[in-house]
């Protein structure tokens, strides 16, 4: 994976709702149909990097199962991190592929 796309994956699904660590993994398997599985090693060092930047926010919460969890959500700054994100992997995915087209 690209240096910076776990953390613009994790911004995309906290778009969605606001979620705990585990929920936030399992959420980014469905969303790749199985193809993306992102370890705890990977994925609380993002969320942590992601709450410095100020992008999120976390809180400690019960779970569906009373246990407790912390939460992660979206910021302001975070929402629109992801917005300028997106449209930068967008515009470097446009790139990569005008240069694989290239004959």
């Amino acid at each position: 994976m690209l240096r910076g796309t776990l953390d613009l994956l994790i911004l995309k699904a906290l778009s969605l709702q606001p979620m705990h660590g585990w929920a936030v993994a399992q959420r980014l398997e469905q969303l790749s149909r199985d193809a993306l599985h992102v370890g705890q090693g990977s994925l609380y060092p993002a969320l942590q990097r992601l709450e410095e930047k100020g992008w999120i926010d976390s809180e400690w919460k019960a779970t569906e199962q009373n246990r407790r969890a912390k939460y992660y959500e979206l910021t302001p700054a975070g929402r629109r991190a992801l917005g300028d994100e997106t449209e930068s992997w967008r515009r470097y995915a446009e790139m990569v592929d005008v240069i694989l087209r290239t004959t």
